[in-house]
């Protein structure tokens, strides 16, 4: 990775402070110095010697850039280069290359090298000495990794010129080499200049060495995985066939393409992989591959941003359209055609065949060398004409990207002005701020830069790159961050939020200060339960990173919220709120400069809201990042916005609404839309046994109590309620007060302590806990289609039968061996298990098997029966295994599960080829959201659901509800949320419940039957091929009466001469 750049500047060194013979020379005046640089050029030339290129080196550091025209140092590279009779000249120029950048003082010599020797050197990579080829790559690639990363274009087509023209094998290799290198350092600039490289990598690829052959595949490869378009990621190694053995591969990619829908936004770098394939399929002879070329151009042309995208590519796709346009004679194959045309014409803004379309490069280097010269000038400083020429390139290839970013502008050109002299940083920033203006507004573009910018202290400034497994998330971004400011951290779900905070508490960000010197705390959802029944003053003293004697977290504690009692009970019993809290009060007891705070609202409700947000308010020495899909509460907090988009981070000033206005594509942040294409589908669920109404109770509860262990009240009290197919139900109320509790008690997760507690015996509810994650937790290492495969092996839900309240407590085992024993016309059985169950009237029977009998002597027993003996867990199991057998008629395989996560936004990629410990949280909460739907529950339980998903998630699973044809309850502290999706309410209050709304009282059954259809309705059938079957109306059976009255009109048609038939006679 290039140095940081904000940090470089001329390496001027005092000569006191050096050793060696160019110190002694530098100390004894300008004559002794010239004289040793003299000697050193000298020596280097004749020998090739290291300790010559490092003398040479000191002067440049001593003297500054000026040393490299003033001692000739420029001269004796180019000279050493040019000597092809004398290979010590040769080598000694490429060692003093090398050595500058090793010595710190290579961007000196940077703009000299780019301008007029890159062709020397690489002509020299062929040499006939092994020793000069070996440091001539090795001059280049250190140039490479430490070259600004825009100054990539010029460097690049010099490369590619020479993979191109070169007549030794050897150049070809180390060129090769080089764009790999280039890859690795500066992959966003690569990416975007794919549409000059592939061309010249498709005729590399069969070059007659195969030491070329070899290499240039190899980086093939890793060039095509910059192509970051989802649509075709699973196509790249068949598009690189194609490139390889175009004659053979190139329908065969056409024929898979077609068959996919493209819906992500086309870039540059998608196209330039496509092109060669889709240019070269307008060369097929069949009209039908014809055909497929112009789908798949016209399809991807829609997804294209802007016409300077699809710009280049005009050329080389409208004229092979036009031409087959006029010579193909299938009428809807020419239809597909010109609408291919009508497309790429109106997408890239042109008339005709595209060859007098605009370049992309239409900044003038000319005109922005006046402009710098102009800027210099008027600030009273001067530089070599080469170090100009270098700051207009510079300014030109940001220009003609488009990117007006002050931070770039100010990174990228800062530390090659510090050149000029006389230096001065605020002069140099006014020609970075002339620069970026002049040719922003050039380009009808607008620079926006912040005033605030330098204000404050800063706690960060770096510059650093971010990935994760093969995926680039971040390249050479900024961070910079200011002391008491609050940043919220925004981007779409998968761009890299949480593993840029984990990189950051991991110490995993180049640049970012030690932990001594800036203490970091992230602040998470930690507490999993595994500190048992550890009281919340015990676990705070016991951690040793908090370093806290018990009085002083005591009063922390109290400070925030927690009282003695409170303070000395068990963290098992603390709510999903309580919790969050407990994780803050654990960061102000760090005494953290940075809180990192991922979705800290998640579990609080509207007072804990508050309070942490007067909280975070209230620090003017911490600095807080923020990731949160809760808008209202960043626009409370925030003092910026870290936007994270397109590998790069840029600060916005104000809080959410602010960004939005300067972002407008960024408005999905806040506004509850889930688009066009984007939607969730809950599946429906199957009828039950008795149920003959949406409004007829599936469970029930009376006057029921709980209360955990070791807990001094109880969590619930006296609950009455009721849940059915037509139940919205919102369940609020403050932390602690018991909503989760009853949840679980709801799902089978806990048994009450008294009350009765009913549910249907077919009725399957699925369920998605307040820390979601937890259902995956144990599985991360596993595709989300290897989870499903492992929890419903069985066709029942594994996840279910682990649940601890299936377990058999040692005084259920007593009570069913007890129960066991079994009296059947005088003899005794004992009871071994329950194997079946059918309908018994308004109840069900059981089949029972018997220890030490065959199938055939099992009895069917009543459920009261088998209920006194202290069955009810096994009734339990069987019952769950009957109510999943509407589920399990789902075959359990890739393409209906793949089929399934679709419908829950999650692609078939992320579905069967990613493991979920590489998934976003969003894309975890999606998993979660379609493995506990599976088996087609009629009721669906969600805690606290909008935890981890983003808006458009958010907006997609309000819309599914509200079409869903079975219950759903709702633990929930979004109002916009709860209004969207609930008629009733829930209110909790110190473990008791208050409901109101229309269907809270226990249902009388009355409303619509749904097990019979609507009139409207017709049942259609289909046969064994697939074809619907039409079935002939049956028609009416006329009455007697009827029947009479029709022999009459028969009768006196007849006599009127008319031929006239009744059914029977025909």
């Amino acid at each position: 990775m290039p140095p940081t750049e904000a940090s470089t500047g001329p390496a001027k060194v005092p000569a006191k402070d050096m050793k060696g013979a160019a110190a002694e020379a530098a100390q004894a005046g300008p004559a002794a110095e010239a004289k040793e640089a003299k000697f050193e050029e000298a020596q280097l030339l004749s020998t090739g010697e290291m300790h010559a290129a490092k003398e040479l080196a000191n002067l440049v550091k001593i003297e500054g850039p000026h040393a490299l025209r003033n001692l000739g140092i420029q001269d004796v590279i180019k000279r050493g280069l040019a000597d092809k009779k004398n290979a010590q000249a040769r080598e000694g120029a490429c060692r003093l290359v090398g050595t500058l950048f090793d010595e710190g003082v290579g961007f000196e010599v940077e703009p000299f090298l780019v301008e007029s020797l890159l062709d020397s050197l690489a002509d020299a990579m062929g040499d006939k000495e092994k020793v000069v080829r070996q440091v001539s790559e090795d001059a280049m690639l250190v140039l490479v990794r430490n070259m600004s990363s825009w100054a990539v274009p010029q460097v690049l087509r010099v490369v590619l010129n020479q993979m191109r023209t070169a007549g030794k094998w050897q150049v070809k290799v180390g060129c090769v080499r080089l764009l790999d290198e280039m890859i690795t350092n500066f992959p966003e600039r690569i990416a975007a200049m794919m549409t000059e490289i592939i061309p010249v990598m498709a005729e590399v690829i069969w070059d007659t060495k195969s030491d070329v052959q070899k290499t240039s595949r190899s980086t093939l490869e890793r060039l095509c995985n910059l192509v970051s378009n989802k649509d075709i990621e699973r196509f790249i190694p068949a598009l690189i066939k194609s490139l390889i053995h175009p004659v053979e591969e190139v329908p065969k990619t056409i024929m898979l393409l077609s068959a996919t829908t493209f819906v992500q936004e086309v870039d540059s770098p998608t196209l330039a992989l496509m092109t060669p394939l889709l240019s070269r399929g307008l060369s097929e002879r069949p009209t039908a591959t014809k055909r497929k070329v112009a789908v798949i151009i016209d399809n991807m042309s829609k997804l294209v941003d802007n016409e300077r995208t699809v710009r280049p590519f005009l050329p080389k796709l409208l004229p092979g359209l036009i031409k087959i346009e006029t010579t193909m004679s299938d009428p809807e194959a020419r239809s597909v055609v010109q609408r291919a045309i009508n497309t790429l014409r109106q997408v890239g803004n042109v008339t005709g065949d595209g060859s007098d379309v605009k370049p992309l490069e239409d900044v003038d280097q000319g005109k922005t060398r006046e402009l710098v010269t102009k800027s210099v000038t008027e600030l009273g400083m001067s530089g070599p004409d080469t170090l100009l020429d270098y700051l207009a390139m510079l300014a030109m290839n940001m220009a003609n990207a488009r990117n007006f970013e002050h931070s770039e502008w100010e990174g990228t050109l800062m530390r090659y002005l510090a050149l000029l002299r006389p230096s001065d940083v605020e002069k140099n920033r006014k020609v970075v701020m002339d620069l970026l203006q002049a040719l922003a507004k050039s380009t009808g573009e607008e620079a926006e830069v912040f005033e605030d910018e330098e204000e404050g202290v800063d706690l960060c400034n770096c510059q650093f790159s971010l990935a994760y497994g093969a995926k680039i998330l971040l390249n050479t971004a900024t961070l910079r961050l200011k002391r008491g400011h609050r940043y919220g951290l925004c981007g779409r779900n998968g761009s890299g939020k949480s593993t840029l905070m984990r990189a950051i508490q991991n110490g995993q960000v180049e640049g970012f200060p030690s932990p001594e010197e800036v203490r970091t705390w992230y602040v998470e959802h930690d507490l999993d339960g595994s500190e048992g029944d550890q009281s919340i003053i015990d676990f705070i003293v016991a951690d040793k990173r908090l370093n806290v004697d018990r009085d002083s977290a005591s009063a922390t504690l109290k400070e925030m919220g927690f009282d003695d009692q409170r303070q000395n009970s068990s963290i098992f019993s603390l709510s999903g709120g309580w919790k969050m809290k407990l994780a803050l009060a654990r960061a102000v007891l760090f005494r953290a400069d940075i809180l990192l705070l991922d979705e800290p609202t998640n579990h609080l409700d509207v007072l804990n809201v508050k309070w942490i947000t007067d909280y975070l308010n209230s620090l003017t020495n911490t600095t807080s990042i923020i990731v949160s899909h809760d808008s209202k509460f960043l626009n409370n907090v925030c003092t910026d916005i870290l936007h994270l988009n397109r590998f790069k981070i840029k600060r916005y000033p104000g809080n959410l609404d602010a960004f939005v206005k300067r972002v407008p594509e960024a408005r999905s942040y806040t506004e509850l839309n889930s688009g066009e294409d984007y939607s969730f589908k809950l599946p429906n669920p199957p009828l039950l046994d008795g149920v003959k109404t949406k409004e007829k109770s599936l469970v029930k509860m009376r006057d029921v109590t709980f209360q955990y262990p070791n807990t001094p009240a109880p969590q619930l009290r006296g609950i009455t309620m009721q849940l059915s197919l037509s139940s919205r139900v919102a369940v609020l109320g403050p932390n602690g007060s018991g909503k989760s509790t009853l949840v679980k008690l709801i799902v089978g997760d806990t048994e009450p302590n008294s009350g009765e507690l009913w549910k249907h015996p077919n009725l399957v509810i699925g369920y998605v806990a307040q820390h979601a994650f937890h259902h995956i937790d144990q599985h991360l290492d596993k595709t989300p289609l290897e989870y499903m495969l492992w929890r419903y092996q069985t066709g029942e839900d594994l996840e279910e039968h682990l649940k601890q309240s299936r377990q058999l407590t040692p005084e259920e085992e007593q009570a069913m061996k007890n129960g066991a024993v079994y009296e059947h016309e005088g003899v005794k059985r004992i009871i071994e298990d329950i194997v079946g169950r059918k309908k018994l009237k308004n109840s069900f029977q059981y089949e029972v098997s018997f220890k030490n009998m065959s199938s055939a002597d099992n009895l069917w027993l009543s459920r009261d029966e088998l209920m006194r003996r202290g069955f009810e867990k096994k009734i339990m199991q069987v019952d769950s295994r009957e109510a999943q057998k509407a589920g399990m008629l789902r075959p359990l395989v890739r393409r209906e599960i793949e089929k399934h996560f679709e419908d829950f936004g999650l692609e078939r990629e992320f579905t069967s080829h990613n493991t979920m410990r590489g998934l976003s949280g969003g894309q975890k909460v999606k998993v979660v959201l379609g493995a506990a739907t599976w088996r087609m529950p009629h009721i669906i339980v969600l805690d606290e659901p909008t935890n981890f998903l983003d808006r458009e998630s958010l907006a997609a699973l309000i819309k599914a509800i509200q079409v869903f044809e079975g219950g759903v309850a709702i633990i929930t502290h979004s109002q916009e949320f709860s209004e969207g999706t609930c008629k009733e309410i829930w209110r909790m209050q110190d473990g008791t419940l208050h409901a109101s709304g229309h269907n809270w009282v226990e249902g009388q059954g009355s409303g619509e039957r749904i097990d019979k259809k609507k009139d409207d309705e017709e049942e259609v059938k289909f046969d064994a091929l697939g074809n619907k079957i039409v079935e002939e109306k049956k028609k009416k059976k006329l009455s007697s009466s009827e029947a009479r009255k029709a022999k009459k009109e028969r009768m006196a048609r007849r006599k009127r001469g008319e031929e006239v038939f009744s059914d029977e006679e025909l």
